[in-house]
């Protein structure tokens, strides 16, 4: 006999329709799975034969062909026990088969007939919706992600003999009509307030967060870029209802979502400069999200920048100017989005003391230079935000008085992006443009420094309610390029 399940696997942060067909015949006694499947997949066979037993059924003595279709892309997890398991059932005649039609089902399967959370069920959810398919059937641990998603039902189950009672169509579904999302704040024990001293880094940020900018601050050891950076979540813009959806979506098919429901904050992603670069922007054989894509509307940090591997950091250049991550293989592409703000921090030298007045710097000009150039120049002109972040002396930190609360630089931001998004473009006034040719002249800006100016200065503009990008702006956002106004700086060019 045969029997069909619905279920569902993962392609990048994308839930691919899957169906797992199950026959029962006459042969040597055992369970094959075909349809690329990987280790986990096919072990799957011992763990639905115990948890089956367990469950008070039996595996019929005969010969059992599980077929995972399409056959041409590879599947992994364990996201398939359950499903198998029920495939199996149905096919035996314990079940009725066509109650399965219209179910999506997910689970792993412990060898007691539990059910264990999976991977990747907010986007099944989402696939379920799209497709007009019914209900679904998830582990309980997978409960609340799968009701974020209103229309089809969800069956949270425990056990396997759950899941049978739902096939047999002896218990109701959950439905989530509406999502009530309230957005969450960053952590309260990282706010600006805290941070002393260092009003050009502070108002930088400030910038960067109104706009969207990649930020890079350059400064010796200490100075508080690290300090600077963990906080500049806390002033973005609250995540909208959709934006929390898809940061949801990228963290359940990583399989790292630990809260109940939506996520409510914007992520903040700190790799370590060891990271490779699959693990920066995601791939593999099947290929799973990245840090790029982690970041989603959020903030990627970047610290000790010039110690990652100059290669890794170069395939961050086409996620930064296209919002997304394309990872093609021979049989298929995956698109991944990667919305984030990239903030990177370095020290000025290689023993970090250029620029103090405390404690001179070793360094000749030329190590300077070889320093700075691990960090390419078509990275470093992407990053529209450039400030030197000086040391601030313990005298002077002593005195310095508690700075600008998180809370209130937020709204600013806030009212800049609504006026950038509701108000018209303001116009660069002949002043504001004088200043930007005379830079160009100076300094030998590339084309890309330009543009960045510009959106740097416009979005100044907008935080000080300026209906024109006069010569004020057009400044403030040139101080913003310290790399092209350095001496030793490394010349960012394509």
């Amino acid at each position: 006999m045969l029997a069909r399940v619905r279920s569902a696997t993962l392609l990048g942060v994308e839930a691919i329709p899957l169906f797992i067909e199950c026959d029962i015949h006459r042969g040597l006694p055992g369970i094959h799975t075909v349809g690329l499947p990987d280790t986990a997949v096919r072990e799957s066979a011992v763990r639905v034969r115990a948890a089956v037993r367990n469950a008070g059924f039996e595996i019929p003595p005969r010969r059992i062909t599980i077929s995972l279709a399409p056959a041409d892309l590879r599947k992994q997890g364990s996201a398939f026990d359950l499903p198998i398991a029920l495939g199996i059932l149905a096919a035996n005649g314990d079940l009725p088969p066509h109650r399965l039609s219209d179910l999506l089902v997910l689970g792993e399967l412990a060898l007691d007939g539990g059910v264990r959370r999976v991977p990747g069920c907010l986007p099944a959810a989402l696939l379920a919706r799209g497709s007009g398919i019914q209900e679904l059937i998830v582990p309980r641990a997978n409960r609340d992600e799968a009701l974020c998603v209103p229309g089809p039902g969800v069956h949270a189950v425990e056990r396997l003999l759950d899941a049978v009672q739902v096939v047999r169509g002896e218990l109701r579904p959950e439905r989530a009509m509406s999502v009530t999302y309230q957005p969450a704040r960053q952590a309260s024990d990282l706010d600006l307030s805290e941070v002393r001293g260092q009003a050009h880094a502070r108002r930088a940020l400030e910038v960067a967060a109104a706009g969207g900018h990649h930020l890079l601050m350059v400064g010796p050891p200490g100075c508080g870029k690290t300090m600077l950076a963990r906080r500049l979540a806390g002033i973005l813009p609250p995540l909208g209802l959709e934006e929390s959806i898809e940061v949801t979506c990228v963290y359940s098919a990583a399989g790292l979502l630990r809260e109940p429901g939506l996520l409510r904050t914007r992520p903040f992603r700190a790799p370590h400069h060891t990271i490779s670069a699959v693990g920066l922007v995601g791939g593999g054989r099947l290929p799973r999200p990245g840090e790029v894509t982690l970041a989603h509307h959020g903030v990627l940090f970047l610290d000790e920048m010039a110690e990652f591997g100059r290669n890794t950091l170069d395939v961050l250049r086409q996620p930064l100017e296209d919002g997304d991550i394309v990872i093609n293989r021979v049989a298929y592409g995956v698109r991944m989005p990667c919305g984030f703000i990239l903030v990177g921090a370095m020290n000025p030298c290689p023993c970090g003391q250029l620029g103090r007045s405390d404690r001179p710097c070793a360094c000749t000009p030329a190590q300077v230079a070889q320093y700075r150039s691990r960090v390419s120049g078509p990275l470093l002109d992407r990053f529209e935000i450039q400030v030197e972040v000086p040391q601030v002396l313990l005298r002077d930190l002593a005195k310095a008085l508690p700075g600008e609360p998180s809370e209130a630089v937020a709204a600013r931001v806030v009212a800049a992006r609504r006026r950038s998004t509701e108000g018209p473009t303001p116009h660069v006034t002949t002043a504001g443009r004088s200043i930007l040719h005379d830079a160009i002249r100076r300094i030998g800006l590339s084309a890309r420094a330009h543009d960045a100016v510009l959106r740097v200065a416009e979005t100044i503009a907008h935080l000080d309610g300026a209906a024109s990008i006069d010569a004020p702006h057009v400044a403030e956002a040139i101080q913003y390029r310290c790399l092209d106004r350095s001496v030793l700086g490394s010349r960012a060019s394509e």
